[in-house]
């Protein structure tokens, strides 16, 4: 592989910097995106029971906030509450909406970068090769001369070539991965909006009781 990218030229370099960055992405992705750290199941079972007969105090909130994503969006509710316990039904569903879009920015996070890293990497690529291919007929004997040998042409086209192949070799996991984490993050999304829909619900019994 060493002597693949030492072949290539220089215009590999950045191909190899999109690999590096494409993998710390994906694998920061699959760490953040966890179930467990942003809507675990038993979750808001648990908060309405907690919450069944009146608002929990500020460390249970705070304990709830801290737990996961879907947590800090219902931490939001019983905050609005705890603060003003009349506040209105619009002003409740005001802060839960507030919160969820923060986190559904920081679901989102780097999302751009690796789409950006699979539409690139080919572009990249087929910019090495060009350069490269520029290289070889430049260096080539002007008519008259020594002549070309094939096998030597050959051999320059090929490592051209490498360019393209290690930027489609880049881009089509980046796309892949950024598919499956675009569709991750829109099924947590639907999952948050749901859930704050029936707490906020729940929210506004205990306002009125």
């Amino acid at each position: 592989m060493l002597s693949i990218i030492q072949a290539a030229g220089w215009p590999i370099w950045p191909l190899v910097a999109c690999s590096i960055l494409a993998l710390a992405l994906v694998i920061e992705r699959f760490l953040s995106l966890k179930t467990a750290r942003v809507a675990p199941p038993k979750l808001l079972d648990e908060a309405l029971a907690v919450s069944r007969n009146s608002v929990p105090g500020p460390d249970v909130v705070t304990q709830l906030e801290q737990n996961s994503a879907l947590g800090e969006v219902l931490a939001s509710g019983f905050r609005a509450l705890n603060s003003n316990p009349r506040c209105s039904e619009s002003d409740l569903r005001a802060t839960m909406e507030g919160a969820g879009r923060a986190v559904a920015h920081r679901l989102e996070r780097y999302l751009s970068a690796l789409a950006t890293i699979a539409s690139a990497a080919p572009l990249l690529g087929l910019l090495g090769t060009v350069i490269g291919m520029i290289e070889i007929f430049g260096s080539q004997a002007p008519t008259g001369g020594s002549g070309t040998n094939p096998a030597q042409l050959a051999h320059g086209i090929s490592v051209a070539l490498y360019n393209t192949a290690f930027g489609l070799v880049i881009a089509i996991p980046a796309l892949i991965f950024w598919r499956y984490f675009r569709a991750r993050v829109d099924g947590y999304l639907l999952t948050l909006e749901l859930a704050s829909e029936r707490f906020a619900r729940h929210l506004n019994s205990l306002r009125k009781a």
